[in-house]
C-alpha cells in the first residue's frame, strides 16, 4: 500500500473451499508479505474483520477515487 494509503481491491472470482466468500464481490486487502509469499491475501470482510484466504481467488482491480472512498471506512 502507498504511502498515501491508498487501499487495494480485489474482486473474488473463485470460492472454492471457501465458501464464505461471494464470488464477483468486491474485497478490499490488507498488505501482508508473509502471507503473500505463502500465495496469501489478507481480505477484510463485512464485519471489518480480516481473514487469509488464497490469492489465486481472487483478480486485483483499480476502482474510480470516488467508488474507494465509499467502500473504505474514515480512519
Amino acid at each position: 500500500m502507498s504511502k498515501t494509503r491508498q487501499a487495494t481491491f480485489v474482486v473474488c472470482v473463485a470460492n472454492r473451499e471457501c465458501e464464505d466468500l461471494e464470488v464477483r464481490k468486491i474485497y478490499q486487502i490488507l498488505p501482508d508479505d508473509a502471507a503473500a509469499m505463502d500465495g496469501l491475501v489478507r481480505i477484510v470482510d463485512e464485519s471489518g474483520e480480516d481473514y487469509l484466504y488464497p490469492a489465486e481467488l481472487f483478480v486485483e482491480i483499480e476502482l474510480p477515487q470516488a467508488v474507494e472512498k465509499a467502500l473504505v471506512p474514515a480512519a
